[in-house]
């Protein structure tokens, strides 16, 4: 089984830092980033790659969401609030992302070896625990029940989710995905969600049965620590751990030779992303 030491002691990894560049670009692109990555680290066409992403005021619903019964109305009350929202490309529901949300990747491949779904989870929550030592041995990996996108790897210390991870396995590369809630209110982003939901069940019983959202249980890392931390923060700290780590870590953004592939999976997201908000119109 892998772990954190097994993928990261003494080897080479490229870090691609998105925190500030990206935060005015659609999410849409990151989505697009991630798959490229995936088919490029998959055929071992790129070393395994850290790339860290934040986005302003958007949330990215799951493919469920689109099939609440008054989605539109669910999207008015985002709107409302000043988010924009899409529909992403890999499983779960509705998330926030915002400028205290820094959104990690770990991508690695599974051409030699592979990576069941369970191990790729417990290598990001290992990551995420030397992320942060300050909170050592109270992070805990369980569902939180009454968040948003709850699901079996919601990070929280003493019940209060501040973490969810998520995987996108595409051409022999896998992206292991977390969003972390760094700054500001955990609660008032799970407001936002709670909202959404109400507006798009409008109390009808559906199949598919979405969760009720208690915001209280959601908090940041810098309330769970009591202090200040930020995006910025921890973004240092990762690419400080990362050279702690590993053998060699190169700082790298898109190449000259991946735009084609990069074009090519951006117009897949965005298509199918048009053809998922086409259904809401």
């Amino acid at each position: 089984m892998s772990s954190i030491k097994d993928i990261f002691i003494n080897k080479e990894w490229r870090f691609w830092d998105q925190s500030m560049s990206g935060r005015t670009k659609s999410a849409l692109e990151s989505f697009a980033a991630d798959d490229m990555l995936c088919e490029l680290v998959g055929k071992e066409g790129s070393l395994p790659t850290i790339r860290t992403w934040v986005h302003e005021k958007t949330v990215v619903l799951g493919i469920q969401d689109h099939r609440l019964p008054h989605i539109e109305a669910g999207r008015d009350v985002l709107k409302s609030h000043g988010f924009q929202s899409i529909v992403r490309n890999s499983g779960g529901l509705a998330v926030v992302l915002d400028s205290g949300v820094l959104n990690i990747s770990l991508v690695v491949s599974e051409h030699n070896n592979a990576i069941d779904i369970s191990e790729g989870y417990d290598i990001m929550v290992d990551f995420v625990r030397h992320l942060f030592p300050q909170m050592e041995g109270r992070i805990e990996a369980h569902e939180i029940i009454g968040s948003y996108c709850p699901g079996s790897y919601d990070l929280s210390v003493n019940g209060k989710k501040f973490a969810g991870i998520s995987q996108r396995r595409l051409r022999h590369g896998i992206a292991i995905q977390v969003y972390l809630c760094i700054e500001g209110s955990g609660a008032e982003r799970a407001a936002y969600i709670r909202d959404f939901y109400e507006a798009g069940l409008q109390g009808e019983q559906t199949k598919f049965v979405y969760p009720v959202i208690v915001p209280e249980v959601m908090a940041s890392v810098s309330e769970i620590l009591g202090q200040t931390i930020t995006v910025y923060d921890t973004v240092i700290h990762a690419q400080r751990l990362m050279n702690h780590m590993m053998q060699n870590v190169h700082m790298q953004s898109l190449q000259p030779d991946e735009t084609d592939l990069y074009m090519y999976y951006l117009t897949r997201v965005v298509d199918r992303n048009k053809k998922m908000l086409n259904k809401f119109e």
